[in-house]
């Protein structure tokens, strides 16, 4: 029987456990949803028992897929949606609230509050990162004053906070009593309180958030053994931790500086690797880590977040009900020649980058009598590919870099519509690799790496291959004045909320 590493991916709206094998193909996989908790306008929830849930089970059908045990998995990998924030009693393993979710704008007040003295980028040079409701610090000091039993239990040390990487590694590895309490670098970096320089939790913006030191978790290196499993799985070392958009970075072999990856998944996250020193960004985007293999220097990069992209192909199914399934979307776009004049500017939760704006909500512009669902559906797909060129555009003047082609990975390639949509508008080849699933690979390849599975990144790099490549086919005039339109609707999305 064949040995694996084994990838915990968990997502936004799922969570899924995959095997690889040496080549880095896929095993097993398997999947499982779990629910969106909308409390009220603006919040967004997670329950953290449904995710742990999840990951057990998906765990077991993966195996039982391959037709194996666990013995046959070396080692374990784990990466997840960044900035989600869950605090919980490290006597009992019971959260104290719903997980707070990386769209949720409830700390928009406190996000004022701080930006009040030093303005939005108060923090940035030491964190990369402006004042926003996105990162999970202004959501545990929400939790610290809004939730009783949280504040108590930090007071007696008894609380800790956690993204899902650390909920998730904490349970693999036994729970209360005995559990890795850790995170990795790149979570670290999503959180505001983490210094990009000392590679540390930050005492001075911990002291103004009026966050206590042992809430957090240690931070380590994304390829490491943290421990061991108990329960699902047993004994099997835990090695590899990166936030879901790292993840994919590092699965899409972006090992140079100047290097690019796109995922187009609930929203969509471009990363360009920078090499071993952080660059500062003046263009509003996001400077963070890379990752870290073991002790190895750290490596940094830019990223240009956006909020809503899959999201918005959901929204169109679940509130709208215009199509039926996700993939229906496609067709329907299909429909019609081009968006008859319509843009759908998705700021359901703000804009992120390049803007930064939690005062935007959501316009659809251009309507007449003539636009139809086709219309809709088109200027949906065509939001995401915008809002790339937007991030890109900031990449490329930030870093001094002219992209040749962008690497995409995630659950919106499979969309042939949108990929070359999204060549045509940059003006370059858009590259998909022969295995789609790069976050969990990037999760595998790291936990790989740290009991020597894999020699090093080298022999990772040798494994990536080409499964398709979109040219541009449009022509210059027709590019320019759409992108100018889409520029013109985004102005229309500021200052709804005031």
């Amino acid at each position: 029987m064949a040995n694996y590493i084994g990838a915990i991916d968990q997502g936004t709206t799922s969570t899924r456990c995959i095997l690889f094998n040496s080549a880095g193909e896929i095993v097993a996989l398997n999947q499982k949803e779990h629910k969106q908790i909308y409390p009220q306008p603006g919040w967004v929830e997670h329950d953290p028992i449904e995710i742990w849930n999840c990951t057990q089970e998906v765990i077991r059908n993966a195996l039982q897929k391959a037709g194996g045990s666990s013995q046959n998995i070396l080692s374990i990998g784990v990466t997840n949606q960044r900035e989600t924030t869950i605090v919980w009693d490290k006597n009992t393993g019971l959260p104290y609230h719903n997980a707070i979710v990386w769209q949720d704008t409830r700390t928009d007040t406190i996000c004022k509050e701080l930006s009040s003295e030093g303005g939005q980028d108060r923090f940035r040079e030491k964190t990369g990162l402006p004042i926003a409701t996105y990162f999970s610090g202004p959501k545990i000091k929400w939790l610290l004053e809004n939730i009783p039993a949280v504040k108590e239990a930090a007071r007696r040390g008894e609380a800790l906070f956690g993204t899902v990487d650390t909920w998730l590694i904490w349970l693999l590895t036994g729970g209360p009593g005995r559990g890795a309490f850790v995170t990795d670098v790149t979570n670290a970096s999503r959180t505001m309180l983490m210094n990009l320089y000392t590679l540390d939790w930050d005492s001075e913006i911990l002291k103004t958030l009026d966050i206590p030191r042992n809430l957090l978790p240690d931070i380590m290196p994304s390829s490491s053994v943290y421990g061991y499993t108990r329960g699902v799985l047993d004994s099997i070392p835990v090695a590899g931790d990166l936030g879901d958009q790292q993840a994919a970075l590092f699965g899409q072999t972006c090992f140079q500086a100047g290097e690019v990856k796109n995922t187009y998944g609930t929203g969509c996250f471009m990363l360009m690797n920078t090499g071993e020193h952080p660059v500062q960004s003046k263009n509003g985007l996001l400077t963070t880590l890379g990752y870290k293999i073991a002790d190895q220097p750290a490596v940094y990069c830019l990223e240009g977040s956006i909020a809503i992209t899959g999201a918005l192909v959901q929204w169109l199914r679940d509130n709208l009900r215009i199509i039926d399934h996700s993939s229906d979307i496609e067709p329907l776009a299909r429909t019609v020649e081009d968006n008859g004049g319509v843009y759908f500017v998705p700021a359901f939760s703000g804009l992120f980058a390049p803007y930064w704006r939690s005062d935007a909500r959501g316009v659809v512009v251009g309507l007449t009598r003539y636009a139809n669902r086709g219309h809709i559906a088109r200027a949906v797909l065509e939001a995401t590919a915008y809002q790339t060129r937007e991030v890109l555009d900031a990449m490329e003047s930030d870093s001094g870099v002219k992209l040749s082609s962008l690497k995409v990975d995630g659950g919106m390639v499979s969309n042939q519509l949108l990929m070359q949509f999204q060549a045509d508008i940059l003006n370059v080849p858009v590259v998909r690799p022969s295995t789609a699933e790069t976050t969990a690979l990037g999760a595998a390849y790291a936990a790989g790496l740290a009991i020597g599975f894999w020699s090093d990144l080298e022999e990772l790099k040798t494994k990536w291959r080409i499964d398709k490549e979109w040219l541009p086919l449009m022509d210059a005039g027709t590019r320019e004045k759409l992108y100018a339109n889409w520029k013109k609707a985004v102005t229309k999305t500021f200052d709804w909320i005031e």
